[in-house]
C-alpha cells in the first residue's frame, strides 16, 4: 500500500492507496504550525495509524506547502515551525524508513498528469488558485523541479508597471520577501482585495461572482480586472513552460466562467501565432494533492 499525505496550513489529510491508486480510506487531523516537535509527532502518528490499518508497512509520499530547497530545507509561510528544517531527514531518522516529500502543488500536477485531466498530454501544468496561487510542471508524467526546486511558482511573478498604472493597484510586500507578487491579486482572496481597492466594499469571491451573474456593474468591473491579471499571469506560464494543457485546481477552478473565459484573457499577452493551451478543471479536485504524493512515492520507491 501507498500513503499519500497532504499537509496543509489547517489540516493534514492521510489517504491510503493501492498500487493502482484506488483509495482505500482517508482521514484528517489539525496541522500544528508553531511547534516543530508536535508537527513531526503528528505526522508520525498518522503514518503509524496507516500501518495499523493495513497491518503492514506502506511507502510514504508527502505533499507540503512551500518550497524544499536544494539542501532539503523547508520554507513555508503556512507552516512556520518547519522553516529551515529538514522534514524528510528528521522523519526518516525517527521512522527508520525513507519518505519522499514535495511541494503540494507539484503533487497536484503529478496526480492530474497521471490518470487525471492531463493524462494524454506530454507537458502538463497544474495550477492551483485557492488561498494562494502556485503550480507545477510535469513532463512525461514526472515532476520537473528545476535546479532550485522552484518550477511552477507562478504566484511570484511580479505585477507589471502597466497594471499598476492601468488599475492604480498598490504594490504589496509578499511573505516570500519580494514585492508586488501576482499571488496577492490572482489568488482566491485576491478577487476580494481588488473589489475592496475599487469600491471599498468587503466582498468574498463567491459574493462577487454571484453578483456578476446578475449583471452587477461593480462586480463585473472587478472580474474584468481579475481576468486581465490572471490572463497575463497564465500567459507568462505559457511563454516560460509552453505546456500542452493547463489543469486548474483550488476554489477558483470551480467557477465555470473562469474556466471558459480564461483562454481569451491569455491571448492578448502572447506572441502572434502562439496559441493558448487548453485550460481545464482538475479531475481529482481537492483529492489530487494526496493522490499525487502517493504517485510520487511509487515513482521513488518502486
Amino acid at each position: 500500500m501507498i500513503y499519500g499525505i497532504d499537509v496543509g496550513g489547517t489540516k493534514i489529510e492521510t489517504a491510503i492507496f493501492d498500487y493502482k491508486f484506488v483509495k482505500q480510506t482517508s482521514w484528517r487531523v489539525n496541522t500544528p504550525t508553531h511547534d516543530y516537535a508536535e508537527f513531526l509527532d503528528t505526522l508520525i502518528k498518522q503514518i503509524n495509524k496507516a500501518d495499523d490499518y493495513i497491518k503492514g508497512v506502506g511507502i510514504i509520499g508527502i505533499g507540503i506547502p512551500g518550497l524544499i530547497d536544494k539542501n532539503g530545507k523547508s520554507l513555508s509561510a503556512n507552516i512556520p515551525c518547519a522553516n529551515g528544517k529538514s522534514i524528510k531527514s528528521d522523519l526518516t531518522a525517527i521512522l527508520g524508513r525513507e519518505v519522499v516529500i514535495e511541494n503540494d502543488c507539484r503533487c497536484f500536477a503529478l496526480s492530474e498528469a497521471n490518470g487525471g485531466a492531463g493524462v494524454d498530454f506530454k507537458r502538463v501544468y497544474g495550477a492551483i488558485i485557492g488561498t494562494g496561487a502556485a503550480g507545477g510542471l510535469c513532463i512525461d508524467a514526472k515532476i520537473d523541479t528545476g535546479a532550485n526546486g522552484i518550477v511552477g511558482e507562478y504566484g511570484h511573478i511580479p505585477l507589471p508597471a502597466f497594471f499598476l498604472e492601468k488599475y492604480g493597484l498598490p504594490s504589496v510586500n509578499c511573505g516570500c520577501g519580494l514585492s508586488g507578487c501576482m499571488e496577492y491579486y490572482v489568488s482566491g482572496p485576491g478577487l476580494g482585495r481588488l473589489h475592496a481597492h475599487f469600491f471599498a466594499e468587503d466582498k468574498t469571491s463567491i459574493d462577487i461572482f454571484s453578483l456578476a451573474s446578475s449583471e452587477d456593474e461593480k462586480s463585473l468591473k472587478t472580474i474584468s480586472c481579475y481576468l486581465d491579471l490572471l490572463g497575463y499571469t497564465f500567459a507568462s506560464i505559457v511563454l516560460n513552460h509552453d505546456p500542452d494543457i493547463i489543469v486548474l485546481g483550488g476554489g477558483i477552478s470551480k467557477v465555470d466562467n473562469v474556466i471558459t473565459m480564461l483562454p481569451d484573457s491569455v491571448k492578448p499577452f502572447l506572441f502572434k501565432g502562439v496559441d493558448a493551451p487548453r485550460i481545464v478543471r482538475a479531475k481529482y479536485g481537492d483529492a489530487s494533492g494526496g493522490r499525487g504524493a502517493a504517485i510520487l512515492a511509487k515513482q521513488a520507491f518502486s
